[in-house]
Protein backbone atom coordinates (compact mmCIF):
# COMPACT_ATOMS: atom_id res chain seq x y z
CA UNK A 1 0.00 0.00 0.00
CA UNK A 2 1.59 3.30 -0.98
CA UNK A 3 2.48 6.39 1.52
CA UNK A 4 -0.86 8.22 0.48
CA UNK A 5 -3.10 5.48 1.03
CA UNK A 6 -1.96 4.40 4.40
CA UNK A 7 -1.82 8.11 5.85
CA UNK A 8 -5.65 8.23 4.52
CA UNK A 9 -6.76 5.08 6.22
CA UNK A 10 -4.42 6.51 9.63
CA UNK A 11 -6.17 9.58 9.84
CA UNK A 12 -9.91 7.89 8.88
CA UNK A 13 -10.07 5.37 11.37
CA UNK A 14 -8.43 7.19 14.48
CA UNK A 15 -11.44 8.40 15.86
CA UNK A 16 -13.47 4.74 15.92
CA UNK A 17 -13.03 3.19 19.42
CA UNK A 18 -13.04 -0.28 18.06
CA UNK A 19 -9.91 0.23 15.54
CA UNK A 20 -6.52 -0.94 16.51
CA UNK A 21 -3.66 1.42 15.64
CA UNK A 22 -2.66 -1.02 12.79
CA UNK A 23 -3.46 -1.46 9.32
CA UNK A 24 -7.27 -2.66 8.50
CA UNK A 25 -6.84 -6.29 7.59
CA UNK A 26 -6.40 -7.54 4.30
CA UNK A 27 -9.11 -9.24 2.61
CA UNK A 28 -8.22 -12.19 0.22
CA UNK A 29 -8.97 -11.23 -3.37
CA UNK A 30 -9.56 -7.66 -2.38
CA UNK A 31 -7.77 -4.75 -3.46
CA UNK A 32 -8.91 -1.10 -2.26
CA UNK A 33 -9.71 1.66 -4.10
CA UNK A 34 -9.54 0.24 -8.10
CA UNK A 35 -11.56 1.43 -10.74
CA UNK A 36 -14.08 -1.73 -10.36
CA UNK A 37 -14.75 -0.39 -6.84
CA UNK A 38 -14.95 3.20 -8.10
CA UNK A 39 -17.17 2.19 -10.59
CA UNK A 40 -19.45 0.09 -7.86
CA UNK A 41 -19.67 3.19 -5.35
CA UNK A 42 -21.05 5.15 -8.14
CA UNK A 43 -23.41 2.31 -9.01
CA UNK A 44 -24.95 2.19 -5.24
CA UNK A 45 -24.95 6.15 -4.88
CA UNK A 46 -27.32 5.97 -7.96
CA UNK A 47 -29.55 3.45 -6.72
CA UNK A 48 -29.49 4.87 -2.39
CA UNK A 49 -28.86 8.92 -3.11
CA UNK A 50 -31.60 10.23 -5.31
CA UNK A 51 -34.34 7.68 -4.35
CA UNK A 52 -32.99 8.71 -0.57
CA UNK A 53 -32.82 11.96 -0.85
CA UNK A 54 -36.44 13.10 -2.16
CA UNK A 55 -38.22 10.13 0.20
CA UNK A 56 -36.59 12.32 3.35
CA UNK A 57 -37.33 15.81 1.35
CA UNK A 58 -41.09 14.77 1.29
CA UNK A 59 -40.85 12.97 4.99
CA UNK A 60 -39.82 16.23 6.11
CA UNK A 61 -42.18 18.63 4.36
CA UNK A 62 -44.66 16.00 5.57
CA UNK A 63 -43.86 16.60 8.95
CA UNK A 64 -42.57 20.12 9.49
CA UNK A 65 -45.85 21.25 7.22
CA UNK A 66 -47.76 22.08 9.92
CA UNK A 67 -45.91 24.93 10.61
CA UNK A 68 -46.60 26.44 7.45
CA UNK A 69 -50.19 25.62 7.71
CA UNK A 70 -50.26 27.30 10.91
CA UNK A 71 -49.53 30.65 8.96
CA UNK A 72 -51.76 30.31 6.10
CA UNK A 73 -54.93 30.00 8.54
CA UNK A 74 -55.09 26.48 9.61
CA UNK A 75 -54.91 27.77 13.60
CA UNK A 76 -57.81 30.54 12.78
CA UNK A 77 -60.04 27.76 10.98
CA UNK A 78 -59.18 25.38 13.51
CA UNK A 79 -59.58 27.84 16.80
CA UNK A 80 -56.27 26.81 17.88
CA UNK A 81 -54.75 28.08 20.90
CA UNK A 82 -50.76 28.15 21.30
CA UNK A 83 -50.64 25.65 23.98
CA UNK A 84 -52.91 23.39 21.39
CA UNK A 85 -50.49 23.82 18.03
CA UNK A 86 -47.90 22.65 20.31
CA UNK A 87 -49.83 19.52 21.50
CA UNK A 88 -49.91 19.02 17.60
CA UNK A 89 -46.17 18.97 17.50
CA UNK A 90 -45.38 16.83 20.00
CA UNK A 91 -47.41 14.00 19.98
CA UNK A 92 -45.88 13.25 16.74
CA UNK A 93 -42.91 12.72 17.80
CA UNK A 94 -43.74 10.96 21.10
CA UNK A 95 -45.07 8.18 18.85
CA UNK A 96 -42.26 8.75 16.47
CA UNK A 97 -39.44 8.06 19.55
CA UNK A 98 -41.71 5.34 21.14
CA UNK A 99 -41.51 2.83 17.44
CA UNK A 100 -38.07 4.01 16.13
CA UNK A 101 -36.00 1.12 17.92
CA UNK A 102 -39.19 -1.60 17.09
CA UNK A 103 -38.94 -0.58 13.55
CA UNK A 104 -35.11 -1.41 13.19
CA UNK A 105 -35.41 -4.22 15.17
CA UNK A 106 -37.93 -5.30 11.87
CA UNK A 107 -36.00 -3.64 9.41
CA UNK A 108 -32.87 -5.58 10.18
CA UNK A 109 -34.31 -9.12 9.00
CA UNK A 110 -36.75 -7.28 6.51
CA UNK A 111 -35.60 -5.99 2.55
CA UNK A 112 -35.81 -1.97 2.69
CA UNK A 113 -36.64 -1.70 -0.60
CA UNK A 114 -40.12 -3.25 0.36
CA UNK A 115 -40.60 -1.94 4.33
CA UNK A 116 -39.91 1.89 3.94
CA UNK A 117 -41.77 2.52 0.23
CA UNK A 118 -44.66 0.58 2.26
CA UNK A 119 -44.43 2.61 5.65
CA UNK A 120 -43.95 6.26 3.44
CA UNK A 121 -47.15 5.41 1.21
CA UNK A 122 -49.40 4.78 4.32
CA UNK A 123 -48.08 8.44 5.79
CA UNK A 124 -48.77 9.89 2.76
CA UNK A 125 -51.90 8.80 2.77
CA UNK A 126 -52.79 10.06 6.18
CA UNK A 127 -50.90 13.28 5.39
CA UNK A 128 -53.60 13.69 2.42
CA UNK A 129 -56.18 13.02 4.98
CA UNK A 130 -54.91 16.32 7.28
CA UNK A 131 -56.52 18.41 4.60
CA UNK A 132 -60.12 17.69 5.67
CA UNK A 133 -59.49 17.69 9.51
CA UNK A 134 -62.43 19.08 10.95
CA UNK A 135 -61.55 20.00 14.28
CA UNK A 136 -58.34 19.58 16.42
CA UNK A 137 -59.08 16.55 18.42
CA UNK A 138 -59.16 15.18 14.72
CA UNK A 139 -55.50 17.06 13.94
CA UNK A 140 -53.91 15.30 16.95
CA UNK A 141 -54.97 11.87 15.94
CA UNK A 142 -53.86 11.98 12.29
CA UNK A 143 -50.67 13.38 13.68
CA UNK A 144 -50.09 10.75 16.17
CA UNK A 145 -50.34 8.26 13.13
CA UNK A 146 -47.73 9.88 10.90
CA UNK A 147 -45.29 9.71 14.00
CA UNK A 148 -45.94 6.09 14.19
CA UNK A 149 -45.35 5.59 10.58
CA UNK A 150 -42.82 7.90 10.15
CA UNK A 151 -41.04 6.22 12.96
CA UNK A 152 -39.58 3.68 10.90
CA UNK A 153 -37.81 5.91 8.11
CA UNK A 154 -35.18 7.78 9.49
CA UNK A 155 -33.33 5.24 11.48
CA UNK A 156 -33.73 2.76 8.51
CA UNK A 157 -32.14 4.91 6.42
CA UNK A 158 -29.46 5.41 8.72
CA UNK A 159 -28.84 1.62 9.07
CA UNK A 160 -29.40 1.12 5.58
CA UNK A 161 -26.36 3.94 4.49
CA UNK A 162 -24.22 2.51 7.58
CA UNK A 163 -24.52 -0.92 5.75
CA UNK A 164 -22.93 0.45 2.40
CA UNK A 165 -20.60 2.86 2.81
CA UNK A 166 -17.45 2.84 3.98
CA UNK A 167 -16.43 5.32 7.38
CA UNK A 168 -14.91 8.03 5.17
CA UNK A 169 -17.18 7.78 2.58
CA UNK A 170 -20.28 8.32 5.28
CA UNK A 171 -19.91 12.51 5.84
CA UNK A 172 -20.74 13.46 2.34
CA UNK A 173 -23.47 10.69 2.35
CA UNK A 174 -25.17 11.94 5.42
CA UNK A 175 -24.82 15.40 3.99
CA UNK A 176 -26.86 14.50 1.07
CA UNK A 177 -29.57 12.96 3.36
CA UNK A 178 -29.17 15.64 5.80
CA UNK A 179 -29.63 18.34 2.64
CA UNK A 180 -33.17 16.79 1.96
CA UNK A 181 -34.33 18.05 5.32
CA UNK A 182 -32.75 21.73 4.34
CA UNK A 183 -33.85 22.14 1.38
CA UNK A 184 -37.31 20.40 2.30
CA UNK A 185 -37.77 23.76 4.38
CA UNK A 186 -36.84 25.94 1.54
CA UNK A 187 -38.79 24.10 -0.84
CA UNK A 188 -42.01 23.64 1.88
CA UNK A 189 -41.88 27.80 2.21
CA UNK A 190 -41.81 28.14 -1.75
CA UNK A 191 -44.65 25.65 -1.93
CA UNK A 192 -46.60 26.58 0.78
CA UNK A 193 -46.50 30.28 -0.48
CA UNK A 194 -47.37 28.96 -4.35
CA UNK A 195 -50.32 27.18 -2.94
CA UNK A 196 -52.00 29.75 -0.73
CA UNK A 197 -51.29 32.32 -3.44
CA UNK A 198 -53.32 30.53 -6.24
CA UNK A 199 -55.07 27.04 -4.47
CA UNK A 200 -56.77 28.93 -1.61
CA UNK A 201 -60.04 29.07 -2.01
CA UNK A 202 -60.49 26.42 -5.13
CA UNK A 203 -63.48 24.12 -4.62
CA UNK A 204 -64.43 25.38 -1.71
CA UNK A 205 -60.99 24.37 0.03
CA UNK A 206 -59.22 26.79 2.21
CA UNK A 207 -55.13 27.56 0.83
CA UNK A 208 -53.52 25.47 3.81
CA UNK A 209 -55.74 22.37 3.46
CA UNK A 210 -54.32 22.11 -0.09
CA UNK A 211 -51.11 22.31 0.96
CA UNK A 212 -51.68 18.60 3.21
CA UNK A 213 -53.39 16.90 -0.04
CA UNK A 214 -50.76 17.79 -2.61
CA UNK A 215 -47.90 17.18 -0.17
CA UNK A 216 -49.27 13.93 0.98
CA UNK A 217 -49.99 12.92 -2.83
CA UNK A 218 -46.44 13.78 -3.40
CA UNK A 219 -45.42 11.35 -1.21
CA UNK A 220 -47.68 8.53 -1.44
CA UNK A 221 -46.60 8.95 -5.27
CA UNK A 222 -42.62 8.70 -5.15
CA UNK A 223 -43.13 6.04 -2.42
CA UNK A 224 -44.80 3.41 -5.31
CA UNK A 225 -41.53 4.73 -7.61
CA UNK A 226 -38.74 3.88 -4.52
CA UNK A 227 -39.90 0.57 -4.33
CA UNK A 228 -38.50 -0.15 -7.75
CA UNK A 229 -35.15 1.64 -7.28
CA UNK A 230 -34.00 1.54 -3.44
CA UNK A 231 -31.66 -1.29 -2.97
CA UNK A 232 -31.40 -3.61 0.41
CA UNK A 233 -28.67 -4.97 2.19
CA UNK A 234 -25.55 -5.50 0.63
CA UNK A 235 -25.82 -9.47 0.87
CA UNK A 236 -29.40 -9.68 -0.52
CA UNK A 237 -29.91 -6.73 -2.97
CA UNK A 238 -31.22 -7.61 -6.30
CA UNK A 239 -30.16 -4.77 -8.07
CA UNK A 240 -26.17 -5.68 -8.25
CA UNK A 241 -24.57 -8.98 -9.61
CA UNK A 242 -22.99 -11.27 -8.00
CA UNK A 243 -19.43 -10.12 -8.65
CA UNK A 244 -21.15 -6.95 -7.18
CA UNK A 245 -22.24 -7.91 -4.02
CA UNK A 246 -19.08 -9.79 -3.33
CA UNK A 247 -16.78 -6.72 -3.75
CA UNK A 248 -19.45 -4.66 -1.71
CA UNK A 249 -19.31 -7.36 1.07
CA UNK A 250 -15.62 -7.29 1.10
CA UNK A 251 -15.37 -3.49 1.14
CA UNK A 252 -17.28 -2.83 4.08
CA UNK A 253 -15.12 -5.87 5.80
CA UNK A 254 -11.93 -4.10 4.73
CA UNK A 255 -13.37 0.09 5.76
CA UNK A 256 -14.55 -1.07 8.72
CA UNK A 257 -13.47 -2.53 11.85
CA UNK A 258 -13.80 -6.42 12.37
CA UNK A 259 -17.91 -6.64 13.20
CA UNK A 260 -19.53 -10.44 14.21
CA UNK A 261 -22.16 -11.02 11.13
CA UNK A 262 -23.61 -13.85 13.07
CA UNK A 263 -27.18 -13.73 13.74
CA UNK A 264 -28.31 -12.65 17.25
CA UNK A 265 -31.81 -12.40 19.04
CA UNK A 266 -33.64 -8.87 19.31
CA UNK A 267 -32.63 -9.40 23.24
CA UNK A 268 -29.36 -9.48 22.49
CA UNK A 269 -28.91 -7.03 19.89
CA UNK A 270 -30.42 -5.07 22.49
CA UNK A 271 -28.25 -5.25 25.23
CA UNK A 272 -25.23 -4.74 23.74
CA UNK A 273 -26.39 -1.84 22.06
CA UNK A 274 -27.59 -0.19 25.58
CA UNK A 275 -24.78 -0.82 27.21
CA UNK A 276 -22.27 0.91 25.47
CA UNK A 277 -20.96 4.05 26.91
CA UNK A 278 -20.83 5.54 23.41
CA UNK A 279 -24.29 5.13 22.08
CA UNK A 280 -25.76 7.36 25.47
CA UNK A 281 -23.32 10.12 25.05
CA UNK A 282 -24.37 10.48 21.26
CA UNK A 283 -27.64 10.60 22.33
CA UNK A 284 -26.70 13.72 24.35
CA UNK A 285 -24.84 15.52 21.77
CA UNK A 286 -27.94 14.69 19.42
CA UNK A 287 -30.71 15.68 21.75
CA UNK A 288 -28.83 18.84 21.67
CA UNK A 289 -28.72 19.36 18.48
CA UNK A 290 -32.11 18.11 17.91
CA UNK A 291 -33.95 20.12 20.56
CA UNK A 292 -32.10 23.45 19.65
CA UNK A 293 -33.31 22.44 15.72
CA UNK A 294 -36.87 22.79 16.73
CA UNK A 295 -35.91 26.31 16.06
CA UNK A 296 -37.20 25.22 12.31
CA UNK A 297 -40.82 24.99 13.00
CA UNK A 298 -41.06 28.17 14.36
CA UNK A 299 -38.94 30.22 11.29
CA UNK A 300 -42.37 31.15 9.73
CA UNK A 301 -43.69 32.38 13.23
CA UNK A 302 -40.45 34.31 13.72
CA UNK A 303 -40.05 35.87 10.54
CA UNK A 304 -43.25 37.29 11.12
CA UNK A 305 -41.77 39.55 13.48
CA UNK A 306 -39.85 41.16 10.55
CA UNK A 307 -43.34 42.45 9.48
CA UNK A 308 -44.27 40.36 6.71
CA UNK A 309 -47.52 38.94 6.15
CA UNK A 310 -49.19 36.10 4.28
CA UNK A 311 -47.32 34.02 1.67
CA UNK A 312 -44.60 36.21 1.98
CA UNK A 313 -43.74 34.92 4.99
CA UNK A 314 -43.31 31.65 3.83
CA UNK A 315 -40.38 32.86 1.13
CA UNK A 316 -38.99 34.71 4.11
CA UNK A 317 -38.08 31.43 5.75
CA UNK A 318 -36.20 29.74 1.84
CA UNK A 319 -32.75 32.20 2.95
CA UNK A 320 -32.65 30.50 6.10
CA UNK A 321 -32.58 27.26 4.45
CA UNK A 322 -30.16 27.96 1.34
CA UNK A 323 -27.49 28.78 3.33
CA UNK A 324 -27.53 26.36 5.76
CA UNK A 325 -27.17 23.79 2.99
CA UNK A 326 -24.22 25.23 1.59
CA UNK A 327 -22.60 25.23 4.96
CA UNK A 328 -23.91 21.78 5.59
CA UNK A 329 -22.13 20.31 1.77
CA UNK A 330 -19.12 21.99 2.37
CA UNK A 331 -18.46 20.61 6.17
CA UNK A 332 -19.49 17.13 4.76
CA UNK A 333 -16.97 16.99 2.17
CA UNK A 334 -14.49 18.61 4.20
CA UNK A 335 -15.10 15.95 7.20
CA UNK A 336 -14.26 12.70 4.83
CA UNK A 337 -10.83 13.96 4.31
CA UNK A 338 -10.55 14.51 8.38
CA UNK A 339 -12.58 12.32 10.01
CA UNK A 340 -10.06 12.13 13.01
CA UNK A 341 -11.11 15.83 13.84
CA UNK A 342 -15.06 15.72 13.67
CA UNK A 343 -15.64 16.24 17.55
CA UNK A 344 -13.93 19.33 17.30
CA UNK A 345 -15.74 20.71 13.87
CA UNK A 346 -18.76 19.32 15.98
CA UNK A 347 -18.34 21.39 18.62
CA UNK A 348 -17.01 24.95 16.43
CA UNK A 349 -20.41 24.76 14.68
CA UNK A 350 -22.34 24.60 18.00
CA UNK A 351 -20.41 27.22 19.79
CA UNK A 352 -21.31 29.19 16.49
CA UNK A 353 -25.11 28.42 17.58
CA UNK A 354 -24.32 29.22 21.01
CA UNK A 355 -23.40 32.66 20.72
CA UNK A 356 -26.18 33.44 18.06
CA UNK A 357 -29.00 32.64 20.56
CA UNK A 358 -26.94 34.39 23.08
CA UNK A 359 -26.88 37.44 21.28
CA UNK A 360 -30.23 37.56 19.74
CA UNK A 361 -31.51 37.51 23.59
CA UNK A 362 -29.91 40.85 23.78
CA UNK A 363 -30.59 42.28 20.27
CA UNK A 364 -34.26 43.05 19.69
CA UNK A 365 -33.48 44.55 15.85
CA UNK A 366 -35.99 42.30 13.75
CA UNK A 367 -33.27 42.58 10.79
CA UNK A 368 -30.30 41.69 13.49
CA UNK A 369 -31.92 38.66 14.61
CA UNK A 370 -32.72 37.82 10.90
CA UNK A 371 -28.91 37.60 10.57
CA UNK A 372 -28.25 35.73 13.39
CA UNK A 373 -31.13 32.91 12.77
CA UNK A 374 -29.28 32.34 9.22
CA UNK A 375 -26.64 32.05 11.41
CA UNK A 376 -27.93 29.43 13.88
CA UNK A 377 -29.79 27.75 11.53
CA UNK A 378 -26.49 26.75 9.36
CA UNK A 379 -24.62 25.71 12.33
CA UNK A 380 -27.22 23.49 14.14
CA UNK A 381 -27.85 21.87 10.08
CA UNK A 382 -24.28 21.37 9.76
CA UNK A 383 -24.13 19.71 13.16
CA UNK A 384 -26.68 17.21 12.93
CA UNK A 385 -25.68 15.70 9.27
CA UNK A 386 -22.08 15.32 10.83
CA UNK A 387 -23.17 14.06 14.19
CA UNK A 388 -24.98 10.87 12.49
CA UNK A 389 -21.54 10.21 10.46
CA UNK A 390 -19.84 10.63 13.52
CA UNK A 391 -22.33 8.33 15.24
CA UNK A 392 -22.58 5.55 12.27
CA UNK A 393 -18.47 4.95 12.03
CA UNK A 394 -18.21 4.88 15.63
CA UNK A 395 -20.80 1.99 16.12
CA UNK A 396 -19.24 0.61 12.13
CA UNK A 397 -17.92 -2.50 14.60
CA UNK A 398 -21.08 -3.06 15.68
CA UNK A 399 -23.13 -6.69 14.15
CA UNK A 400 -25.96 -4.85 11.97
CA UNK A 401 -28.52 -5.71 14.98
CA UNK A 402 -27.24 -3.84 17.38
CA UNK A 403 -25.48 -1.02 15.44
CA UNK A 404 -29.43 -0.71 13.89
CA UNK A 405 -30.59 -0.52 17.41
CA UNK A 406 -27.71 1.85 18.56
CA UNK A 407 -28.94 4.60 15.90
CA UNK A 408 -32.33 3.95 16.21
CA UNK A 409 -31.71 5.01 19.65
CA UNK A 410 -29.84 8.00 19.09
CA UNK A 411 -32.09 9.52 16.54
CA UNK A 412 -35.25 8.79 18.83
CA UNK A 413 -33.74 10.11 21.55
CA UNK A 414 -32.38 12.92 19.72
CA UNK A 415 -35.77 13.60 18.48
CA UNK A 416 -37.35 13.11 22.18
CA UNK A 417 -35.92 16.54 22.70
CA UNK A 418 -38.39 17.62 19.97
CA UNK A 419 -41.26 17.38 22.18
CA UNK A 420 -40.18 19.76 25.19
CA UNK A 421 -38.48 21.94 21.81
CA UNK A 422 -42.13 22.04 20.84
CA UNK A 423 -42.60 24.83 23.61
CA UNK A 424 -40.24 26.89 23.29
CA UNK A 425 -41.73 29.73 21.33
CA UNK A 426 -45.53 30.14 22.68
CA UNK A 427 -47.52 32.96 21.15
CA UNK A 428 -47.71 35.34 24.20
CA UNK A 429 -43.71 35.70 24.29
CA UNK A 430 -43.74 37.35 20.70
CA UNK A 431 -41.41 39.03 19.93
CA UNK A 432 -38.92 38.27 21.97
CA UNK A 433 -38.81 34.66 22.69
CA UNK A 434 -36.39 35.00 25.31
CA UNK A 435 -37.36 31.64 26.75
CA UNK A 436 -36.67 29.80 23.43
CA UNK A 437 -33.70 31.52 22.27
CA UNK A 438 -32.37 30.94 25.98
CA UNK A 439 -32.61 27.12 26.42
CA UNK A 440 -31.35 26.89 22.79
CA UNK A 441 -28.15 28.85 23.76
CA UNK A 442 -28.12 26.29 26.88
CA UNK A 443 -28.72 23.11 24.68
CA UNK A 444 -25.88 24.27 22.09
CA UNK A 445 -23.68 24.26 25.32
CA UNK A 446 -24.78 21.14 26.06
CA UNK A 447 -23.83 19.71 22.63
CA UNK A 448 -20.28 21.38 22.62
CA UNK A 449 -19.45 19.58 25.68
CA UNK A 450 -20.92 16.45 24.48
CA UNK A 451 -19.00 16.32 21.49
CA UNK A 452 -15.11 17.64 22.74
CA UNK A 453 -15.78 14.70 25.18
CA UNK A 454 -16.59 11.96 22.60
CA UNK A 455 -13.24 13.70 20.68
CA UNK A 456 -11.39 12.81 24.02
CA UNK A 457 -13.00 9.66 25.21
CA UNK A 458 -13.01 8.17 21.85
CA UNK A 459 -9.45 8.59 21.20
CA UNK A 460 -8.26 7.67 24.88
CA UNK A 461 -10.50 4.34 24.92
CA UNK A 462 -10.31 2.56 22.05
CA UNK A 463 -10.90 -0.50 22.97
Amino acid sequence: MDKSKQHHLEETNVEFAEWNESEPEAIDGYEPDTEEERKLVRKIDLYILPTMWLMYLLSYMDRTNIGNAKTAGMQKDLHLSSNEYSLALVVFFIFYVICEVPSNMILVRFKPSIFLPTIMFLWGCVTIAMGWVPNYQTLVGLRCIVGVLESGFAPGVLLLLSSWYKPNEQAKRFGVYISAAILSGAFGGLIAGAIERNFDGAHGIAGWRWLFIIEGAATAGWSIIASFILMDFPANTKRLSERERELAIKRLQYGRPPSSEEKMGHLRALKLAVTNWRTWLFCVGYMAIVGASTLSYFYPTLVAGLGYTGFHIQYMTVPIFVVAFVCTIITSVFMDKRPHIRGYVLGAWMTLSMLCAIITCAVYDFKARYALLVLMASGLWASNALALAYASSTFGSMAPESRGIALAIVNGMGNLASIYGSYLFPSNEAPKYLKGFGVISGLCFTGVVAYLALQILLRKYRS
